[in-house]
């Protein structure tokens, strides 16, 4: 239902808002300590106006049946109506019961129940118990934005994913970014989530596509963004693999490094084949028998005539 103020207290209060928000169920306004207006809440102020509210210093708020204003606490002083069945003193938050809890170390308001979660001193900030002794700290982690949409995590309604890196996003940023297909964490590159199945499905893959002839035998530098590890592995355009890990989140360092070419060997007119000890071997063919053949020339050539002509006269000869 809507707050319709009377003119005399349009007069004497301005109003900005109707009670009653998308954000908290309450029954009355908070008076901004900045510009005096009459807000549900703070993320209602800072969306209308130029400027934000701190909800610490909020001294007034006025109640939505009776619109006296008064001193912030629970219950209305003049209709005693519940502004809240949860409220915090320090934050002045009104809003319906979900467990909520004062973190002292955070200086804000979480949902808890309080029992389900801690605060980690490194991290500044809490966190369920499972994960008490089982996550990788980052200092101050929630004061930074969320790096996918660059708004703030710390105070954010919205809750937050830790990433194995320890990095946060928002929830809703996380469940964006991995319908997109992406799966590393944007600061840090590091696997967002558990992949060894899809893993598992890129090396059968990568069995059943081998490569070109002329890549079968290159490798490749890398870098693990899941291990920090450097290796050389053999290059697949569907992936290189950590021989660390096993991850396939991978940057490749460098080129293709190809397997050096094998030693040409020597060919043309008058090369011999070199014998074990290195000096040219004479080739021979050998007959059945094992005998080397000797050289015949053609019994058509002029030397076979000389040779028979020097023969008939050395026989005709007298001896001395």
């Amino acid at each position: 239902m809507l707050f319709q103020p009377t003119q005399t207290l349009r007069r004497r209060t301005r109003m900005a808002s109707p009670p009653g928000c998308e954000h908290y169920v309450r029954s009355c306004l908070l008076k901004a300590p900045c510009c005096g207006k009459l807000y549900v809440c703070r993320l209602c102020h800072d969306a209308e106006e130029n400027h934000q509210m701190d909800r610490f210093k909020v001294t007034e708020v006025q109640c939505s049946d009776c619109l006296t204003v008064q001193q912030a606490q629970q219950t209305c002083q003049q209709c005693n109506a519940e502004f809240g069945e949860y409220y915090c003193d320090i934050c002045h938050l009104f809003d319906k019961d979900k467990k909520q809890y004062h973190c002292q170390p955070c200086g804000i308001c979480r949902i808890g129940p309080r029992e389900k979660y801690f605060h980690c001193d490194k991290c500044n900030l809490c966190l369920v118990s499972s994960m008490r002794g089982n996550h990788k700290c980052v200092e101050n982690v929630s004061r930074q934005n969320c790096p996918v949409c660059m708004e703030d995590i710390h105070t954010s309604r919205i809750g937050a994913q830790v990433l194995p890196c320890g990095h946060l996003l928002h929830k809703t940023c996380f469940d964006d970014m991995i319908k997109t297909g992406a799966y590393r964490c944007p600061l840090c590159m590091h696997s967002a989530w558990e992949m060894g199945t899809h893993w598992e499905h890129i090396d059968k893959e990568i069995a059943l596509s081998p490569m070109p002839t002329e890549y079968q035998d290159a490798t490749v530098k890398i870098i693990c963004n899941d291990c920090q590890a450097h290796c050389t592995v053999a290059f697949h355009v569907l992936g290189m693999k950590c021989t660390g890990c096993g991850s396939y989140n991978t940057a490749q360092d460098g080129g293709l490094i190809q397997p050096p070419a094998p030693p040409q060997e020597q060919q043309g007119e008058g090369a011999e084949e070199a014998g074990p000890d290195g000096e040219p071997q004479e080739q021979q063919e050998e007959v059945e028998g094992g005998e080397p053949l000797e050289f015949e020339p053609d019994s058509d050539s002029d030397e076979w005539m000389d040779a028979e002509a020097e023969e008939e006269a050395a026989e005709e000869a007298p001896a001395q």
